[in-house]
């Protein structure tokens, strides 16, 4: 990989930035000043200093956020935080979330760089179950499951079979298997009742980590991200 290229992917620089730190002799490779960009090198074996600072080559960065409430699922916004400005101190500026979370839903968001991942994770046609912790205003009735269960219409849209499992009596665990406009509220709705709060707990087998306070994330393990590209159809 060229030197440059290597800058570029591990610090988010434009190529330009890239080559100009490197002609300047800001870079080290194997304790050699390197100031040609097209220097060539092994991303998995050599050593690369910036500033006596080492690089580390991550091309594609998968984080796993617990979502708080009141942050929008976009990378700007005018009037709302956004889940992005979390991200801050990662120093770069291209992440976005996979998919989005209601204003006021807390839970696991996917925060990535990876678009061909991100891609497959949203896309329909993959049908990625998702689940969420729902607390209703009522309990629901036996026709109110079999409703949710067999497919229910919610405006012009019908939703495919989703699963519900019963918690209490306003407590559930709602899987459903696409991503509309606020799907779950407009479900709940559909057999008037009323969603208090909405916290999704995971997205196919990858689960969110319940030690992750609101408003924290942490990077996947590579466990959970061989999860996560099995899912997203990477693998």
């Amino acid at each position: 990989m060229r030197l440059d290229k290597f800058l570029c992917d591990s610090k988010n620089l434009s190529r330009k930035e890239s080559k100009e730190i490197i002609k300047k002799g800001r870079v080290i490779v194997n304790d050699n000043k390197i100031t040609d960009p097209s220097f060539s090198i092994d991303e998995s074996k050599d050593t690369v200093l910036l500033d006596s600072n080492q690089v580390k080559y991550e091309k594609f960065v998968y984080y796993m956020l617990n979502k708080p409430a009141g942050v929008v699922s976009a990378t700007k916004d005018n009037i709302d935080k956004t889940v992005i400005d979390l991200f801050k101190e990662e120093g770069r500026d291209d992440l976005f979330p996979v998919g989005r979370l209601d204003k006021d839903t807390v839970g696991l968001l996917i925060v990535t760089n990876d678009g061909d991942l991100s891609h497959h994770l949203t896309s329909p046609k993959h049908h990625i179950e998702k689940t969420y912790f729902v607390k209703i205003s009522n309990p629901l009735s036996d026709e109110d499951i079999k409703a949710l269960e067999s497919g229910i219409k919610i405006g012009d849209d019908v939703c495919k079979p989703a699963i519900v499992n019963v918690l209490s009596d306003k407590e559930i665990l709602l899987t459903i298997f696409e991503g509309m406009f606020h799907q779950v509220k407009r479900m709940l709705k559909a057999v008037n009742n009323e969603v208090l709060f909405l916290k999704r707990v995971s997205i196919g087998d990858l689960k969110l980590d319940e030690k992750l306070h609101e408003g924290k994330y942490r990077k996947l393990t590579d466990k959970e991200l061989q999860i996560l590209t099995r899912e997203g159809g990477k693998t």
